[in-house]
Formats: C-alpha cells, sequence, structure tokens
C-alpha cells in the first residue's frame, strides 16, 4: 500500500506532453492519497482535508495544465489528457499504488484512473463528482458558453492569483462540455460498473456554479442505479454544504471517507501507514 520507500518532501515541476505541472508531495512512508481537483481549482483546496487526515499519511496535490500559479500552458486541455497526468504525477513520485480522491471534475478523473488500473488503485472517494446523467443537450451547451463568455472579462484580473486559469473563456467552456459529454448515463455508467475496488462517494447538497432550480440534485440521484449495479460503490454521507463549499465546511466527511475505503482494502480500520 505504499511507494516502493520512504520518500522525501518534495515541491516541484513534473514534465508531462507539451507542459510541466506543479506538484507538492509531503513524503513519508504512508498511504499515498493522490488529491485530483476540481476543473478549474488548484490544489490549495484540499488544505482542511489533508489537516484532518494528519502527517502519517503520503499527501500528493498537484495543479492541472494551466491551473495555479506555475502549472504551465499546453495545446491540450482534454480529459485524456487529465488522464495522462495522473500517470505522469504518479510514476515523477514513484509511487506504484494509491488512494484517488477527486472533488467535481477530478471525481470523473479519478472514476477512470480505478477503473482502468485496479491494481494501482486502492481505492477511490469521490466528492461530489462522477454522477452518470444525460444533463448535456443543445441549451445547456449554449447556457455554458454564454456563462464563460460572460466571465472572460473578470478572470483575466484573477490570474495573478492563481485562481482562475490561463485558458481562454472558450476552452473552458469546451472543457466542461466535454465533461457533459462524458458524464452521460451510456458514457460513465459503464465505467462507474466496472470498477472492482472499493469507492465511496461524498455527495453535496443544492447547487452548483451555473446550476438552477433542482439541477443538481437530479443529476445526483444518478447515482441511485450505479450503486445498486455495483457492490464495490456506496454513498458515505451526504453532507449539507453546496457544490462549492464541502471541501471547506465539510472535509471530515471526506476524510472519514478515505479511511473507509482503507479499512475495506485492507480489512481493518487505517490511521496511518500500513505495518
Amino acid at each position: 500500500m505504499k511507494s516502493n520507500s520512504t520518500a522525501a518532501q518534495w515541491t516541484g515541476m513534473v514534465p508531462v506532453d507539451d507542459t510541466a505541472l506543479a506538484v507538492t508531495d509531503s513524503g513519508g512512508d504512508g498511504i499515498p492519497v493522490l488529491y485530483l481537483n476540481g476543473q478549474f481549482a488548484t490544489q490549495g483546496y484540499w488544505r482542511q482535508v489533508i489537516t484532518d487526515l494528519g502527517p502519517t499519511w503520503r499527501h500528493i496535490t498537484f495543479d492541472g495544465r494551466a491551473r495555479g500559479k506555475k502549472s504551465g500552458c499546453s495545446a491540450d486541455y482534454s480529459f485524456e489528457a487529465a488522464v495522462r497526468d495522473v500517470d505522469a504525477v504518479l510514476a515523477a513520485r514513484g509511487v506504484d499504488r494509491a488512494l484517488l480522491v477527486g472533488w467535481s471534475y477530478g471525481a470523473v478523473v479519478a472514476a477512470h484512473w480505478a477503473h482502468r488500473h485496479p491494481a494501482r488503485t486502492l481505492g477511490a472517494v469521490l466528492v461530489d463528482g462522477a454522477f452518470p446523467y444525460d444533463w448535456l443537450d443543445e441549451a445547456m451547451e449554449q447556457r455554458i458558453r454564454k456563462l464563460f463568455r460572460r466571465m472572460r472579462w473578470f478572470m483575466p484580473l484573477l490570474r495573478p492569483t492563481g485562481l482562475t486559469p490561463r485558458m481562454s473563456a472558450e476552452q473552458q467552456a469546451d472543457s466542461n462540455i466535454e465533461l457533459g459529454r462524458l458524464s452521460r448515463e451510456q458514457e460513465l455508467g459503464p465505467v462507474l460498473n466496472g470498477i472492482t475496488v472499493p469507492v465511496r462517494y461524498v455527495v453535496a447538497s443544492g447547487t452548483s456554479l451555473g446550476s438552477r432550480g433542482d439541477e443538481q440534485e437530479r443529476i445526483r440521484a444518478g447515482l441511485d442505479a450505479v450503486t445498486v449495479a455495483n457492490a464495490h460503490i456506496r454513498v458515505s454521507a451526504k453532507v449539507e454544504s453546496n457544490h462549492g463549499a464541502l471541501l471547506k465546511k465539510d472535509h471530515q466527511a471526506i476524510t472519514g471517507a478515505v479511511r473507509e475505503v482503507v479499512a475495506l482494502h485492507s480489512g481493518s480500520a487505517a490511521e496511518g501507514p500500513a505495518h
């Protein structure tokens, strides 16, 4: 359940394709946990979760392409590029097997990784993402493009802070639309149904950026059929926070799900490194 040897704490850049990613590795000989960010979020969003789990775990975070202050821009912001970035980060840090924790877009990346690489995945915690539901149609696609066109006026002002990606409004819209296609029941359903490692969901309540009314709750309901079809997948917690707030307000539910997954994998509760 560990990397091959005790790793030193490290912060640096990991080359991949035509760019490089800013990576932080807490080091140590604890269970490696790789955190996968929301679509345009940064590794700093995991601060409370990491603090809750504590120093006996090995925490690996990174900023995706053109995200944060340091990760480089790229000619490829596709979903498959995001999956390749997981490969690159784990290889660079010498980690053979990891537990994945993904939020929103990162949850979909984690689900695909767990499905493709069961022997390398200790398990996964999917945080308010990876719900198989056909929410993208032509009208929604136009809504997404309109939303990002409106945001393009102030996003450049926030880029020096790392709070918005160094991507154009069109590139961000394209990424969001691709996520909608990947989230369709016929696309994501087979991925989730084929997972053979322990997976626990932490599900938020209420709205997400750009959602209206009960749209987000209807999307979350797409998970019901998955938990019936696949005994490896369960909901660990349904929390009161909305999509954007749960990493900060309900971090203890996420760390509880992480411990639950490790206990399921090892056959006993785990509070830190396996012995």
